[in-house]
């Protein structure tokens, strides 16, 4: 049974289209998976960042606190062995 030709074209036409824009695809959903992780690794790293600046200023405030907790004598008798 013959087929007519507009048929085949047309057919042919879609096919090379589909297969004409497969690379260009590939492409764009590549760049989006790239722009996609780089954005995820920088959004860590901030994160990283601000947990490690919060965990700092606690060590300096407990720092401080036992600092002034020690008593003036012990605090003079310190500076005293620390000048001799």
């Amino acid at each position: 049974m013959p087929v007519n030709e507009q048929i085949t074209d047309s057919v042919t036409q879609t096919n090379t289209k589909v297969i004409a824009e497969t690379p260009a695809m590939a492409m764009g959903n590549l760049l989006m998976a790239t722009s996609h992780a780089l954005s995820i690794a920088a959004h860590n790293a901030t994160a990283a960042q601000q947990q490690g600046q919060i965990a700092m200023q606690a060590a300096t405030v407990q720092g401080v606190n036992s600092l002034m907790a020690v008593g003036a004598a012990v605090c003079g008798r310190s500076a005293s062995s620390i000048i001799k």
